[in-house]
């Protein structure tokens, strides 16, 4: 039976809870199946949410909280019926009923969990599309009874729906008020809480130190996948943990934050080679995981490496490269996709970069799998389907962030040198790093790394005096087109070429360069050019007239 909005008012009002009830179930039920609000309405429905909360109010049956709930959970969607639940006192109303509440207000003893998982997603709602709702929460504490509940991750009282809304609203304050981020990060000591979460969600044990199982299936070379409910807790609190770590990698840690930080490490590894139900949800809990990792501080990635090598696992040097493989697989099926590559591609890509610079075995490993023995000369570095080839096409991209990413990474790999790194991808390929880092002369960035040879195929060895430094490829030799020229032919075509850039320049369509004493581009200016070019042919004159002397 389908009710109007004022019929629904009217019921309300007369304070009955039977007669409200049923008006707010009919109501529910209608909106539930098609959520749509007739215009001109905000003021009934206004009215309507405040009535609901009144109820909330008195001492109800679960029945009739659960259809208060349902019905401001329906109205709070619409961001122009929010203005009766943002307030002071109906956020405290609906955080006590969620069961968050510290030191005020009624709890009862043995709560209905189905009332609190409704006014969990009453205020993810409400927090989401109001801020003055966010600055309510904040001053109410929400966070600290969050934090109080996450504190019973093992406790079995708590079902998933109440665990996993609990962990969304937390994502959502976290993410939009920074105070509460910094208050759960310090605090409440948000690291340490988060990853016990986790740890509990996904069932670990501890063989070793940082050394991480499942509990049940120790040893196992294969884990079965995570459940659906399990991967979507674990998603969210890594999301929360991405919010309170964000500037981690930015600053100097202690040795007690960093001993967190690597046990967190070790529970994100395990992620990376744990799946779920489904390749999308895979994906989803690994990019997650690999932003997560991202926000670590440097020295706390060896965590990446740290398991023993077991039976099936990749070993290389003595390491265990399990991880790494994921991560590398992981980066190259974001690179095939193509879409948003500065938001899907560049977290895995400056992982990977970073854990190169830092760990010498990890990054053998990644230029035996990205940087082979060249032995393919003939066609331009960017051209072909190995992953070379790939990540050289983005030095090129049109987003400047993508395109430094790609060539930090490879340039890492060739230990910053910058005879291997253009050898690998040629050195028109090259300049923008080249040019940023003021290494257009050549040379090497200092780094910490070790001193091993570079060995050359024999392919490359016979086709090296052939190769093109700009296009590093082997091309054929072309004709001279000066062949023939008398000098005073060949001064006057550099001096047309000189007019014709000057005349661009002044017009502001080019702007001429040149290397600086730093390795950098610097402006090349006008009365330059015509020097350069006199002196390089009086030089030459110079040198004929003398010769014709002898």
């Amino acid at each position: 039976m389908k009710m109007d909005l004022n019929a629904i008012i009217e019921k309300m009002e007369t304070g009955d809870q039977d007669a409200a009830l049923t008006a707010l179930q009919t109501f529910n039920k209608e909106k539930s199946q098609c959520f749509s609000f007739t215009p001109g309405e905000e003021e009934d429905r206004e009215h309507l949410g405040e009535l609901v909360l009144g109820f909330l109010e008195r001492d109800l049956q679960p029945s009739c909280q659960l259809a208060c709930l349902e019905t401001i959970r329906i109205l709070s969607r619409d961001k122009k019926s929010l203005v009766p639940f943002a307030t002071h006192h109906a956020m405290q109303i609906l955080i006590r009923h969620a069961g968050l509440g510290q030191g005020e207000g009624f709890t009862p003893e043995i709560p209905d969990l189905e009332v609190i998982v409704e006014a969990l997603k009453c205020l993810c709602n409400i927090v989401f599309n109001s801020e003055v709702a966010q600055e309510a929460g904040a001053e109410l504490q929400l966070i600290v009874g969050l934090a109080e509940r996450l504190k019973q991750c093992r406790e079995p009282q708590w079902n998933h729906y109440v665990r996993f809304f609990d962990l969304r609203l937390t994502f959502l304050i976290t993410a939009l008020r920074v105070d509460v981020r910094a208050q759960l990060a310090c605090e409440l000591r948000g690291v340490s809480l988060l990853s016990e979460a986790l740890d509990a969600t996904l069932s670990l044990c501890w063989p070793d130190m940082y050394e991480v199982a499942r509990a049940g299936f120790d040893g196992c070379s294969e884990l079965p996948p995570l459940g659906r409910q399990e991967t979507e807790r674990a998603m969210e609190i890594l999301k929360i943990l991405f919010n309170v770590t964000f500037d981690s990698n930015r600053r100097k840690v202690d040795e007690e934050e960093a001993a967190t930080y690597r046990h967190l490490g070790a529970i994100l590894r395990h992620c990376i080679m744990s799946t779920s139900e489904g390749e999308e949800r895979t994906e989803e809990m690994h990019s997650h995981t690999v932003n997560l990792l991202g926000n670590l501080p440097l020295p706390c990635l060896d965590v990446l490496l740290m398991p023993k090598v077991q039976q099936g696992s990749i070993e290389y040097i003595g390491v265990n490269m399990d991880a790494v493989k994921v991560l590398l697989e992981f980066m190259e099926k974001r690179l095939d996709r193509g879409n948003k590559l500065k938001e899907t591609l560049l977290p895995s890509l400056n992982l990977l970069t970073e854990s190169a610079r830092i760990h010498r075995e990890t990054r053998k490993f990644l230029r035996m799998k990205v940087l082979p023995p060249l032995r393919d000369v003939k066609n331009r570095p960017e051209v072909g389907n190995a992953l070379r080839n790939k990540l050289v096409r983005l030095m090129t991209h049109i987003d400047t962030d993508v395109k430094h990413c790609a060539a930090e990474f490879l340039f890492v790999l060739c230990k910053e040198s910058v005879s291997r790194f253009i050898k690998y991808t040629g050195y028109g390929n090259a300049a923008g790093l080249l040019a940023a880092r003021g290494l257009m002369r050549g040379g090497r960035d200092p780094g910490h790394y070790s001193e091993d040879e570079d060995s050359d195929t024999e392919e490359y060895r016979e086709a090296k005096p052939h190769i093109n430094p700009v296009t590093g490829r082997v091309e054929e030799e072309q004709p001279n087109p000066m062949e023939g020229m008398t000098e005073e032919q060949k001064e006057y075509e550099a001096m047309k070429l000189v007019k014709m850039f000057d005349k661009l320049s002044r017009g502001q369509v080019i702007q001429p360069m040149k290397i600086g004493a730093d390795g950098k581009m610097t402006s090349l200016e006008p009365q330059e050019l015509h020097y350069l070019a006199s002196q390089q042919f009086g030089e030459s004159n110079n040198s004929d007239s003398d010769s014709d002397t002898n």
